[in-house]
């Protein structure tokens, strides 16, 4: 079975899936440091150098592998990977994965994030708080439809991430 962690940029699914691999037992996997490994090269720079395109193809390709592995897995996606081509679909179609949407409202990911945004150049261009929630406000209209689509939703607001791992075993099991 697949643990596959969706959701915003900021919105924990690396810290989360890493604590709730340590629970369960199960493997971790960070796709973003997958596709980095494939590529030999950072997420940045596939932007920079082959562009978007190139790296939705390529982030689809690298999360079937990962999902094809026999150990069971928590798998931490990047926050637009289920909200391109049939990624979604797939995740939601096939019977050894489970998708959990780690959802966070505007004003906590703008929180969370505003004072990382330097090392994440999506949004290392916005300097002020407000910009920042406006981009956020944008985003997550755009892909409320795939997020919102998980197996499971977990709300991520005001409490710990010890919590919302206990959330999510509560959902699961």
């Amino acid at each position: 079975m697949k643990i596959v962690l969706i959701g915003y940029m900021g919105s924990g699914k690396s810290s989360i899936g890493r604590r709730l691999s340590e629970v369960v037992g199960n493997d971790f996997i960070d796709l973003d440091v997958e596709i980095e490994t494939s590529e030999g090269t950072s997420i940045s720079e596939i932007f920079q150098k082959k562009g978007e395109i190139y790296f939705r193809k390529k982030e689809a390709q690298v999360l079937q592998e990962v999902i094809a592995r026999e150990q069971p897995a928590i798998i931490a996606s990047g926050g637009g990977t289920p909200c391109y081509g049939r990624v979604m679909d797939d995740l939601l179609e096939n019977p050894n994965v489970i998708t959990v949407y780690l959802k966070c409202s505007v004003d906590t990911l703008t929180e969370r994030l505003f004072p990382e945004r330097e090392h994440r150049p999506v949004i290392a261009h916005l300097q002020t708080e407000e910009l920042l929630n406006d981009f956020i406000r944008k985003h997550l209209f755009e892909r409320s439809f795939y997020y919102s689509r998980a197996s499971h939703i977990i709300t991520c607001d005001g409490i710990d991430e010890k919590e919302v791992v206990e959330k999510i075993l509560f959902a699961l099991f």
